[in-house]
C-alpha cells in the first residue's frame, strides 16, 4: 500500500464522538457527493474507490440517523481501474442535508463550510480529517518532492478549506486545475502539521523518519559537494602556482629571489596538493617559522604575477 493509502486506513480506524463525526461526515458527502432529485424526493449519492471509505460513511450515517443505506459497486473496465462504489442515502435525506450543511438555502449547489459543524477545535480537526479521507493525496516522503493536497470541484469550498487548513498555520495554498481546484501544502514541516491536527499519529512517525533521513543524507551529499569543490579549487590554485614555479626556475636565478617568495616556492614544491591552511601548519616542519594563510597567499600571487609578466615579455 502507498503512504497515502495507509494514511487513510489509519485515520478510519480513530474513533470519534458524535459533533465530530458530523464534521467528519459533512466532510465526505460535500467534497465525494451529490444532491439528485428522484421520483422519492432528494436523495444523496457518495462515491468512492475506497471501499474502506464507503464503509465509514455508511457506519456514520446509521451511527447519526438509525437509517438504512443503499451501497451499489460498478466495475470500470478502462486500464484496470479500481470499482467504484455508491453510497445512497435516500432517508431522512432532507434532514441530513440541512444538518450537515451540503445546500445553501434556496438553492440547489453545495456551499462552503457550516461553521455550526466546526465550532469546537476537535471538530475543525474532525472536518479536515473527512476532507482528506475523501479527495486527499500525499506524496511518500521518500519522494522527490513533499507534496499534500485537498481536491475541491467547489471554489468557495475549496477556499473556506484553505481558511480552515490555515487556522492550523499550515500555509495551504490554493490553485486552479483542469477538474476543479486543490488546497495544498508543498513545506514538509507543514505536512507533518497536518497529519498531527488530523490525527495520523502512525503516518506522522514514519513521514518523520523518513524526512529526517533524507535531510541528513542530502545534508551530508552538500558537504561531501562542498569538500569536493574545494578540493578542485585548491589543486586548480596549486597547479598554476607550480606552472609559475617552472616559469621562474627555468627563466630567472632563484637564489636572487626574496627569502619570502623562495620559502613559498619550497613548501609548494615539497607539498604539491596541499591547501594553503594545510602549508600554513607545515610552514614550521619545513622552515622553521609559522606562516599565515594571509601571508602564504600573499606571496604566490606575486610569484603568479611575475611568471606571467616574464611570459609576456617573451611574446612582445
Amino acid at each position: 500500500m502507498s503512504f497515502a493509502s495507509n494514511t487513510k486506513s489509519e485515520l478510519l480506524s480513530l474513533k470519534a464522538d458524535k459533533c465530530c463525526e458530523l464534521a467528519e461526515l459533512s466532510a465526505l458527502l460535500t467534497l465525494n457527493g451529490s444532491i439528485n432529485l428522484s421520483s422519492d424526493g432528494l436523495r444523496i449519492e457518495f462515491q468512492t474507490t475506497n471501499i474502506q471509505i464507503a464503509r465509514k460513511v455508511i457506519k456514520s450515517t446509521k451511527q447519526l440517523y438509525h437509517i438504512d443505506v443503499d451501497i451499489l459497486s460498478k466495475k470500470q473496465m478502462k486500464l484496470k481501474k479500481k470499482d467504484i462504489y455508491f453510497v445512497i442515502i435516500r432517508n431522512r435525506a432532507n434532514e441530513i442535508i440541512n444538518k450537515l450543511g451540503l445546500m445553501n438555502t434556496g438553492e440547489n449547489f453545495l456551499q462552503g463550510i457550516d461553521d455550526t459543524l466546526i465550532i469546537k477545535d476537535c471538530c475543525k480537526k474532525a472536518y479536515l480529517r473527512g476532507a482528506f479521507l475523501a479527495s486527499g493525496s500525499i506524496n511518500s516522503p521518500t519522494s522527490s518532492s513533499y507534496h499534500l493536497e485537498i481536491h475541491s470541484n467547489d471554489e468557495v469550498h475549496v477556499n473556506a478549506l484553505k481558511d480552515l487548513m490555515n487556522y492550523y498555520n499550515l500555509n495551504t495554498k490554493v490553485a486552479k486545475k483542469k477538474r476543479g481546484y486543490i488546497a495544498y501544502i508543498k513545506e514538509s514541516e507543514k505536512i507533518s502539521d497536518f497529519l498531527r491536527a488530523v490525527g495520523a499519529i502512525s503516518a506522522l512517525f514514519e513521514f518523520e523518519d523518513e524526512r529526517i533521513k533524507r535531510d541528513f543524507v542530502n545534508s551530508i551529499t552538500r558537504v561531501m559537494n562542498m569538500e569536493i569543490a574545494n578540493q578542485n579549487k585548491t589543486l586548480v590554485a596549486a597547479n598554476k602556482q607550480l606552472r609559475s614555479i617552472s616559469v621562474l626556475e627555468n627563466m630567472v636565478d632563484v637564489s636572487r629571489l626574496p627569502n619570502s617568495m623562495k620559502e613559498a616556492i619550497e613548501l609548494r614544491k615539497k607539498f604539491p596538493e596541499s591547501s594553503l591552511s594545510e602549508l600554513s601548519y607545515l610552514s614550521y616542519e619545513v622552515i622553521n617559522k609559522r606562516i599565515s594563510k594571509s601571508a602564504l597567499n600573499h606571496r604566490f600571487r606575486n610569484i603568479n604575477d611575475l611568471s606571467d609578466q616574464i611570459l609576456e615579455g617573451l611574446n612582445e
